[in-house]
């Protein structure tokens, strides 16, 4: 693009949103970058689009096998100004998924939302490094069809208002064979399988969801090929293994009664939960853009952690707080889906939370096999669980059982008249 072409297209140039960069004023951008297609496309594409600066961002939040050495090497190579690396594991795990698992969050009631957790986190980072490195600009590769673009650009203008968004894919024109003749036009390297690669990937520690293409065929079962974290359950070992969660604070801190930090934690519950067939989520979603989709999770320590998380608090909790929380446990799930994780709301209901999980502290056995998650033993010094007082001692029961004609008197007291104030009156 020429200089006139460019002064043409800024003073033309009408913002849909108050954060969306200015085109005349995009000297030096902060691009999100993976070192796959699109972000390296897009690094060119920046440089040459804008004539600006680019300094790259690479985050670690666990993704499994990654040459970061390589991706820094080839942001450097297509003309990064500099390329940053940031290990976020122990900052995801801590600040994001931990809050998840006292909130038992799924997103309509599958999702284990390990995207949705890292969104917040990729944005703050960014807006933390684009500040450092002098930056006026955050561009990432988010379409216009997805919920990222959300989460990204909503955090980003939430924590920094002066920063610029740019998403180049809502702007160019190209499609998945274009990029790929862009990126060989300009000497971006290709890798192998990329002209036919069938999915959408994304991965962290927490989980790995695939979507688009085949999968988007509701009458197809998914190809086996998908899983890539999970053994499909049929070829899953045919002996089952136990696992022993422990928890404090309704924090997971040890794994069969070896203390683990929780990144590490996390890591070897997936790989032995992925073995036994445990994670797979087959899932029709309800994306904020108005969407449905069909995604594919695999979340194995998800599957197994949250299960265990899940049958401690209903073993330390009253009624009342059990039921209480699912309804809170949703809407949280909710809000981090939709990428409101700075919305006070969200802060309210961390605090009630950890309120509750205060007392959320033992040991969890779970039975896995073939894709199931069975638990099988639970142990708590607050569990709120008497065995002589459930009628199971040899007592009968320590309360007095004679109390119970009169409760149940008084208990059903207003279902009984109603039904014979109403009775026949439906039929009239």
């Amino acid at each position: 693009m020429s200089d006139a072409e460019q002064t043409s297209e800024s003073s033309e140039w009408q913002p849909t949103a108050s954060y969306e960069a200015d085109p005349a004023s995009v000297s030096k951008v902060l691009l999100l970058y993976s070192g796959g297609l699109d972000t390296s496309v897009m690094l060119k594409w920046i440089q040459d689009q804008y004539q600006a600066e680019v300094v790259t961002l690479t985050l670690d939040m666990g993704q499994p096998g990654e040459d970061w050495d390589a991706a820094l090497e080839k942001a450097r190579d297509l003309g990064a100004v500099e390329s940053v690396l940031i290990d976020a594991r122990e900052e995801f795990a801590r600040d994001y998924v931990l809050p998840a698992i006292k909130a038992n969050a799924l997103y309509g009631g599958g999702y284990p939302l390990f995207t949705a957790l890292g969104r917040p986190l990729i944005a703050k980072l960014a807006v933390e490094t684009a500040r450092a490195h002098g930056c006026d600009t955050i561009a990432h590769g988010c379409t216009g069809k997805g919920n990222d673009q959300v989460r990204l650009d909503g955090t980003i203008a939430t924590l920094d208002s002066d920063l610029g968004v740019l998403a180049p894919v809502r702007q160019w024109k190209m499609g998945r064979e274009e990029e790929i003749a862009y990126a060989r036009e300009h000497g971006i390297p290709v890798k192998g399988g990329t002209e036919g690669a069938p999915y959408s990937i994304d991965d962290n520690l927490w989980g790995r969801s695939s979507e688009g293409r085949e999968i988007e065929d509701l009458d197809s079962a998914p190809d086996p090929e998908v899983f890539q974290l999970v053994t499909r359950p049929e070829l899953a070992p045919d002996e089952p293994v136990e696992l022993e969660i422990g928890f404090e604070a309704g924090c997971p801190v040890s794994l069969n009664g070896e203390a683990l930090g929780l990144v590490e934690l996390i890591e070897r519950v997936g790989e032995i939960a992925g073995e036994h067939g445990v994670g797979i989520v087959d899932h029709i979603e309800d994306r904020i853009v108005g969407l449905k989709v069909r995604d594919l999770y695999e979340a194995p320590a998800a599957a197994v952690i949250l299960t265990a998380h899940r049958e401690l608090e209903k073993l330390v909790c009253t009624i009342h707080q059990n039921n209480f929380k699912s309804g809170l446990e949703s809407q949280w799930a909710y809000l981090c889906y939709a990428g409101l994780w700075y919305e006070p709301l969200r802060g309210d209901l961390d605090a009630y939370m950890d309120s509750v999980n205060r007392w959320v502290e033992g040991r969890v056995t779970m039975r896995l096999y073939k894709g199931q998650v069975i638990p099988i033993k639970r142990n708590s010094p607050y569990a709120l669980y008497d065995a002589g007082m459930a009628g199971f001692g040899e007592s009968g029961g320590s309360f007095s059982q004679q109390a119970s004609p009169g409760f149940i008197e008084l208990f059903t007291l207003q279902t009984r008249l109603a039904h014979r104030v109403r009775d026949g009156k439906g039929e009239e």
